[in-house]
């Protein structure tokens, strides 16, 4: 990048890490034989505000033998004056192309009990060489790993990670243990577009707090009793296994999962299987086909979610969820979007959780999105089609642009994910 550029992108960078709402990025055409130098120069600028940021930062890795008890402040106005410890250590030697991550989530007993616990557990697992972080829950009084507080605490510590270095971007798993399992299963739909597995044990979400469509271009264990009863888990992890075999029937390649039914087993099973299986799948950070639904998860919306940066949604009527689709065949490109809602169809009956329930889909009206495409995803040389829900909305060649890169940098801080060219849609 030229000097002036770098000094542009350096600053929106800083606000953008700052806080501050920014309508433009820093903008300029890119030769198309120059855009993987522009990605480089962009992904360093990246790393340069992170560095220059004052916050709370991840300790130098160490054996997790030997690790510390460490802690995070969470934000004020999110879960009060609290503290998520937490314990940061690997296993193994390192590998060439860096650390496989992997977070733990550990279940609701006593918060020090469960903490101690998970940390024994995850020293023993057989998923060296590995790169741990096991939290403990900051405050009893919001036990949920999905809440907003904890989601400040995943994305930080996603962005520190990637921008660090030392982590393989695409060997990132998360799993967990019953309240684990729970958290990890809303995760795994939620930021599925980090990760290259998750295995929730002991768990069994309502399919409506974790989308299976999302979980595409992932592996994804779930490990339940067969008589674990309570809260009806077994009957959801039985019926997240039969939406997940209907979607590996439609996409083979996408749906890779490993649900079971431990027979005789309650609430206790063994946990070990579970990471040696994880870490068998690798991420696909740009796929050519996905389905995405868009949820808030604790009243939280993600900004977007692989290629697509989403700018406003379609909320009338107190509509919460869109379902995207992409799809990409040569240079044809085509979006569909689709308010989602949720009909039980058959319930629980001690707990009245809903088991199986109807999706209803219906026409959306309103909302802007950008798309962004790589020369990997779609040819830069030839003219491209965009067609979102039946109608042609852009057809031409793409032109590289700094703004994207930027934007999409900002976006999902994945140095797997910077986009050198983007379309505007407004429907």
């Amino acid at each position: 990048m030229q000097a002036q550029d770098t000094l542009s992108v350096d600053r929106y960078f800083a606000a953008i890490l700052q806080g501050e709402e920014l309508s433009q990025a820093p903008s300029g055409r890119i030769k198309r034989a120059k855009v993987e130098q522009y990605k480089y120069a962009v992904w360093q600028a990246w790393c340069r505000a992170n560095k220059a940021l004052r916050e709370e930062t991840l300790p130098p890795i160490r054996p997790l033998t030997n690790a510390d008890t460490l802690r995070w402040h969470l934000p004020h106005i999110l879960e009060g004056d609290t503290l998520m410890p937490f314990y940061f250590g690997t296993k193994g030697e390192r590998p060439d192309g860096g650390w496989p991550f992997i977070l733990y989530l550990h279940g609701s007993g006593p918060k020090e009990h469960e903490f101690s616990t998970g940390y024994m557990l995850c020293k023993r697992f057989d998923d060296a060489p590995s790169l741990y972080f096991i939290p403990q829950i900051p405050s009893e009084k919001h036990y949920r790993w999905y809440q907003q507080g904890k989601q400040y605490v995943w994305e930080r510590l996603l962005r520190q990670l990637l921008v660090g270095g030392n982590v393989d971007a695409n060997r990132v798993y998360l799993f967990g243990i019953s309240e684990g399992g729970y958290g990890s299963q809303r995760l795994a739909a939620f930021y599925a577009d980090y990760l290259a597995a998750a295995g929730p044990m002991a768990g069994g979400e309502i399919i409506e707090n974790a989308p299976i469509e999302n979980l595409g271009h992932i592996g994804f264990s779930l490990l339940t009793g067969a008589e674990d009863h309570m809260f009806g888990r077994n009957l959801l992890t039985r019926r997240a296994g039969e939406l997940l075999d209907s979607l590996q029937s439609r996409y083979p390649d996408e749906y890779r999962h490993n649900v079971q039914l431990i027979p005789r087993r309650g609430h206790h099973i063994d946990y070990s299987p579970t990471t040696p299986w994880m870490r068998k799948f690798a991420r696909s950070p740009r796929p050519l086909h996905f389905i995405w639904e868009d949820f808030p998860m604790n009243g939280r919306y993600r900004k977007g979610f692989y290629n697509i940066e989403v700018h406003e949604r379609d909320t009338a009527g107190g509509n919460e969820r869109t379902r995207y689709e992409m799809t990409i065949s040569g240079n044809e490109v085509n979006v569909t979007l689709q308010r989602v809602q949720y009909v039980a169809q058959e319930r629980e009956p001690r707990w009245g959780i809903p088991i199986k329930q109807q999706t209803v889909t219906l026409p959306v009206t309103r909302g802007r999105f950008t798309l962004y495409l790589s020369p990997d995803m779609v040819d830069f040389s030839k003219k491209v089609t965009l067609t979102v829900n039946g109608r042609r909305v852009f057809r031409g060649r793409l032109k590289p642009d700094l703004c994207h890169l930027t934007n999409s940098c900002a976006c999902f801080f994945d140095p797997e994910r910077l986009f050198a060219a983007g379309i505007d849609v407004d429907l």
